[in-house]
């Protein structure tokens, strides 16, 4: 199928677990965004698309017996990155870039809230500060699988970011607005939901410029033979 107009396939695992940001990059280029809700369609479908952006979810990578549509993701992307298309994977979507090409994904020291993250890959967004601030919802991690790269690395987990090929799989959580912390925050006792929300006034600004370098990096990726290290610098 030909695609004359660039199309975003964005697949969408909760409800509350949107694009974010994101989607008002893409419709920012006059981009076509597509929005896939598996968790009321439970099933990927045929994806006539340019670019693929995988959002988190609170379910495992290893749980694909109950949600059987995890195994058709992970073989999308590797077709997609076999064939050079980009991808773009948040938490989960992270994960599951890392769990397509064999990596373990298992649990970690949950992160919630916001920690630093360092560059490792300097050349592949060499607009990004060396060290910046995030927002972290997860309590699993992943390995770093050949041939993937890890491109930024935490304090308390690690593996933060990985590339492979076409794929980038962030673990932390770019595309946030404050409205959407404030949801995700809202079972936590008041003392700690005012303390992040605070901490999420003060980062928001630079997380917000973090989110549009890397946008704008993938949303200008060519559809075909692209990869993140070839396109560096």
């Amino acid at each position: 199928m030909t695609i004359k107009r660039q199309r975003v396939v964005l697949l969408q695992h909760e409800r509350n677990e949107p694009g974010g940001l994101f989607t008002e990059h893409i419709r920012e280029r006059g981009m076509e965004l597509i929005q896939v809700p598996l968790y009321e369609t439970n099933e990927v479908p045929p994806l006539h698309a340019t670019h693929l952006i995988i959002m988190g979810g609170s379910m495992s990578v290893n749980d694909e017996r109950e949600f059987p549509w995890l195994s058709t993701e992970k073989q999308i992307i590797r077709e997609w990155v076999a064939e050079g298309r980009p991808v773009l994977g948040i938490c989960l979507g992270a994960q599951l870039i890392a769990s397509s090409f064999g990596a373990p994904v298992y649990p970690c020291k949950k992160e919630l809230g916001w920690s630093s993250v360092n560059a490792i890959e300097d050349e592949l967004f060499p607009e990004l500060p060396g060290r910046f601030n995030v927002f972290q919802m997860h309590g699993e991690t992943f390995d770093i699988p050949e041939p993937g790269m890890l491109v930024f690395c935490g304090e308390e987990v690690l593996n933060q970011a990985i590339c492979i090929g076409s794929g980038l799989g962030l673990q932390f959580h770019p595309e946030l607005t404050l409205e959407m912390i404030q949801d995700w925050i809202s079972f936590l006792p008041s003392q700690k939901q005012e303390s992040l929300l605070a901490q999420s006034r003060q980062y928001l600004p630079e997380s917000e410029k973090i989110c549009r370098t890397i946008a704008d990096r993938f949303l200008t990726a060519p559809s075909r033979a692209f990869s993140w290290m070839r396109s560096a610098g």
